[in-house]
């Protein structure tokens, strides 16, 4: 018996949430003849945990966007639902702490728009309808987003029943809030996410923003099981739908003939052929190495990625420490804190590898889960930064500069929290850009894709999707796809890969009729 069958309607590589999500989504349309090609012996790609002496521990997960409550689902927590998957959602108990003593704030904002609207008016009075309106303004942009997603209109019409996001679309978050005249502490309270999508907020489209915003403080979840557990059960459900899902398959090549896809080659040699590929990898690996022949790539393929700005990467320190989080001076799941809340100079900073990061993100999973072992602290600190610092770093430079990092990260969250936990570490893993480029291949260790920019902004590059498809029958499906970074992004990306596809399998039913 072969390993693979003749021919395939959809060959996608990579088997982690966009990929999978995919799968799923056009098993839901009824195309079933989907094999998934993964290069590791575990599904999920990034979406994982590891186990360190007994201890499981959430790799990469700090909490999924677009769920919503049991009956009152969003777009991603509904697209489980509908796909039979269930995943045991655990509420985030706070949006997030800021802690920026330079500028006097330590605030902790919950989720519910009017909730940190009064949060942040009585740390900054006189605030509250501004901001509530700021957040509604958000909400109104969000839906419009979500709607146009799936339902394209004409300008007019877009005016018509979308004014807000037509009025804020050519705008950066700087510009919208600053039509609100917030005082700068208020101002500095609404800027911590901005990290989660890697631009400067005077460079960051509103959209993005907004979208951002909105979701977030509708409030945020992780699973019980970690990341892992959405993995699996993703996987698990996609071959209990009938689909093919192999392990340790590396895909090397892609093959074209015509401008048409007709298959893809494994690293051990299988050609498997098929009538679409969508890919995981990103296009600019796909473009320069992954085409057979690579004269069946377009110049304007070319010109494309080289236009494209890639987002940033992570630089993470992941730790078990002996001890509750309260004695290791840990009192919140989520903390943003730093030395400054300019995010100008936060970027001018991040773009060296020379001096400590002024600003990180840190996370404390016993907040959220209580199944993780009592008398033990489960936190990561990170900064996601620009990829080009690590560009020049030689081999024998490598582990001393990220122990280097990891303990600058680890004395700014300790100025926060007040108790030097070092000697208490039990377990500790630091990852960086080499690390996710290494484990899933990831281009140049970038796990959010493009970089959402004024000028290159999710609205334009959803107008130039036609335009920017060089090869008929390769879509993509990652976080460098249209909807951008994080995890719940990867579900939309997968379904809207599967989208594409379903669409053109109609063309062509149509056409021969």
């Amino acid at each position: 018996m072969k390993f693979y069958k003749d021919h395939y309607d959809v060959v996608i590589i990579g088997g982690a949430l966009a990929g999978m999500s995919a799968g799923l989504q056009l098993q839901a349309w009824g195309i079933k003849d989907v094999l998934i090609l993964e290069k590791h012996n575990m599904p999920g790609g990034l979406a994982t945990d590891f186990v360190r002496n007994g201890f499981e521990i959430e790799a990469t997960l700090h909490e999924m966007m677009s769920i919503g409550k049991p009956g009152n689902r969003l777009k991603v927590g509904q697209f489980f639902d509908d796909m039979g998957v269930d995943i045991d959602w655990l509420p985030v108990p706070e949006c997030y702490r800021a802690v920026l003593p330079n500028s006097g704030i330590d605030i902790t904002l919950h989720d519910g728009y009017e909730t940190m609207a009064r949060e942040i008016d009585a740390a900054c009075p006189g605030t509250f309808e501004k901001v509530h309106e700021l957040m509604l303004l958000c909400r109104r942009v969000y839906d419009s987003m979500n709607y146009l997603s799936v339902h394209p209109m004409s300008k007019l019409q877009m005016l018509l029943k979308h004014p807000d996001f037509v009025k804020t679309v050519g705008y950066s978050a700087t510009e919208v809030i600053n039509t609100f005249k917030l005082p700068k502490k208020a101002v500095e309270m609404l800027t911590p996410y901005w990290i989660y999508v890697g631009n400067r907020m005077d460079d960051l489209p509103f959209t993005i923003y907004a979208f951002l915003m909105a979701d977030y403080f509708t409030g945020s979840y992780v699973c019980r099981g970690f990341s892992h557990e959405m993995s699996l059960k993703m996987q698990m459900k996609f071959q209990e739908n009938g689909g093919q899902y192999e392990f340790n398959q590396e895909v090397e090549k892609i093959l074209v003939e015509n401008g048409k896809v007709t298959g893809v080659r494994t690293r051990r040699g299988d050609e498997i052929h098929c009538d679409y590929v969508i890919s995981g990898p990103y296009p600019n690996k796909v473009y320069t190495q992954m085409i057979e022949p690579l004269s069946e790539v377009p110049v304007g393929a070319i010109k494309m990625i080289n236009g494209r700005k890639l987002s940033v990467v992570p630089v993470s320190v992941i730790m078990v420490i002996e001890g509750t989080p309260e004695e290791n001076g840990v009192f919140n799941y989520s903390t943003f804190s730093g030395t400054t809340m300019d995010t100008n100079e936060i970027w001018e900073n991040y773009s060296n590898i020379t001096e400590p990061y002024n600003y990180i993100t840190t996370i404390c999973l016993n907040y959220a889960n209580p199944t993780l072992p009592e008398g033990y602290t489960q936190l990561s600190i990170t900064a996601l930064v620009p990829s080009k610092p690590f560009e020049n770093v030689k081999e024998e430079e490598y582990y001393d500069l990220k122990r280097r990092l990891a303990n600058e990260m680890i004395e700014e969250y300790i100025k926060i929290g007040g108790v030097d936990f070092r000697p208490r570490i039990t377990e500790f893993e630091v990852t960086t850009p080499m690390t996710v480029s290494h484990y899933v291949g990831a281009w140049k260790g970038n796990i959010y894709g493009y970089s959402h920019a004024m000028a290159d902004h999710a609205v334009a590059r959803l107008q130039m999707k036609e335009k920017d498809h060089f090869i008929e029958g390769l879509e993509f499906a990652g976080a460098h796809g249209m909807s951008g970074d994080g995890m719940g992004p990867q579900i939309t990306n997968g379904r809207a890969a599967a989208k594409a596809v379903r669409e053109d399998m109609e063309k062509k039913k149509e056409a021969q009729k």
